[in-house]
């Protein structure tokens, strides 16, 4: 019984250091832990909410990056449309200017052959008058000393 007696002396002289621990982890519950639980509530929803922030601002850039290829393949296409319609009109001013120069040449072509006919047949009227004198020449010479024998 001494034994029972001493347990209760114990147990109640332990009773105000365990009040006291029960009301200190009361105390630090509300003045410690539960500021810092709500310190880290708030911290995990700025996350999720920075997180939910970056997932819209990559989605914006994403949307602004297929917007800008959009644009940029519009832009090369409308170059494109330009270089061809630019190239169209230099082979149109080449063609034409090839047509004309071969206009030119045809044209100096006709005229040298023009002039070439002429050349000859005054060529030809040379030589006919220089071989109808020849002639002459040729029979003077051979009828005067036949004449000068007689």
């Amino acid at each position: 019984m001494d034994l029972l007696h001493q347990l209760g002396e114990l147990f109640l002289a332990a009773a105000p250091t365990a009040i006291l621990v029960f009301l200190f982890y009361f105390f630090l519950r509300w003045s410690f832990f539960r500021p810092l639980l709500q310190v880290l509530a708030d911290r995990q929803a700025r996350i999720e909410g920075s997180h939910q922030h970056a997932e819209s601002l990559t989605a914006a850039a994403q949307e602004k990056q297929r917007a800008c290829r959009e644009a940029l393949r519009k832009a090369r296409g409308e170059v494109l449309a330009e270089q061809e319609s630019a190239r169209r009109l230099v082979l149109e001013e080449r063609g034409k200017v090839i047509r004309q120069a071969r206009s030119r040449a045809g044209e100096e072509v006709q005229a040298a052959k023009a002039r070439l006919a002429n050349e000859i047949e005054a060529a030809r009227k040379a030589l006919e008058t220089s071989g109808q004198q020849l002639a002459e020449e040729v029979a003077r010479a051979i009828l005067e000393p036949a004449g000068e024998a007689r």
